[in-house]
């Protein structure tokens, strides 16, 4: 009985094993999905007024949370019955990733128009203010939705050969972490400027030290959005690379002198310009018919 006892520890012990190794892989390969989803949800995030912040990233989070709920049961079925949709999703999914980041990357060197907001536009009431939020947190949840299927399928693509209680746990994991650590850390982002005020409103001194740590704080904000972003962008491009890179066998690297993370890049990022044009003629044709 005994015996018997010690072997399920001993089964459990290597089943954690087995998952603690297994999702460190998948959280390295899906670390740059992560980084632009933090990105994303960072600047959707921001923006509101200061006693709606938390409200708001609580209300995305919980939309996160539901979209996981949504996304796994599909995506171990599909591991189970049909595993060949697993890479073809991963490769549909590398094609938007590629395409989103080409698309930042357009936007940055080519002029264009911006939506253009009239200068007196005002807000007439609080039901006008709660609808644009609302608007703005529905927006959030489709995005994260839609960067939540590359995760899981990312994570998932990792541990393909595993036995599905290995699936199962890895990549249900990361998708908490995907959820968890990446609004825990957005909510931190969003509240600098207010722990920075604090800092300056701590006491009637100028230019003390809390003074000079707040206006840091409250400087840094749009810094460090901006920087996730273009973060997150490169992180897109390189993400996709690695995935036509790693599952399509005629885009391995063909020169062993080339390091691997600038291939996938260059590859990530031509291949994303060709879906842009495509994208883009398409639009036209359908313009004019």
């Amino acid at each position: 009985m005994a015996s018997g006892f010690f072997a399920v520890l001993d089964d459990v012990a290597t089943l954690l094993d087995d998952v603690a190794s297994m999702s460190k892989i998948a959280t390295e390969k899906t670390a740059g999905i992560l980084g632009d989803d933090l990105a994303v949800n960072a600047e959707k995030a921001s923006g509101f007024v200061s006693k709606r912040e938390l409200p708001v990233l609580w209300a995305i989070t919980k939309g996160s949370l539901l979209n996981k709920i949504i996304i796994l049961p599909a995506a171990f079925l599909l591991s189970a019955f049909i595993p060949w949709m697993v890479t073809l999703i991963l490769v549909l999914g590398g094609l938007y990733l590629a395409f989103e980041g080409a698309e930042k990357v357009y936007e940055f060197f080519v002029p264009h128009e911006h939506a253009h907001i009239p200068a007196d536009l005002k807000v007439e009431s609080k039901s006008d203010i709660l609808a644009m939020e609302k608007e703005k947190i529905k927006s959030a949840i489709v995005t994260d939705f839609i960067l939540s299927v590359e995760i899981v399928i990312i994570a998932l693509g990792t541990v393909l050969n595993e036995p599905l209680t290995v699936q199962i746990l890895v990549v249900s994991v990361i998708a908490l972490l995907a959820t968890v650590g990446v609004y825990g850390i957005v909510a931190l982002i969003v509240r600098m400027d207010e722990f920075g005020t604090r800092l300056i409103n701590f006491n009637k001194e100028e230019n003390s030290i809390s003074d000079i740590i707040g206006r840091f704080f409250v400087n840094a904000l749009p810094v460090v959005i901006k920087a996730l972003s273009i973060i997150g962008t490169l992180a897109l491009l390189l993400v996709s690379g690695g995935i036509f890179a790693h599952n399509l066998d005629f885009l391995h690297n063909p020169i062993p002198a080339l390091p691997d993370l600038l291939y996938e890049f260059v590859l990530g990022l031509l291949i994303g310009f060709v879906v842009l044009l495509l994208f883009k003629g398409a639009k036209k044709l359908f313009k004019k018919s």
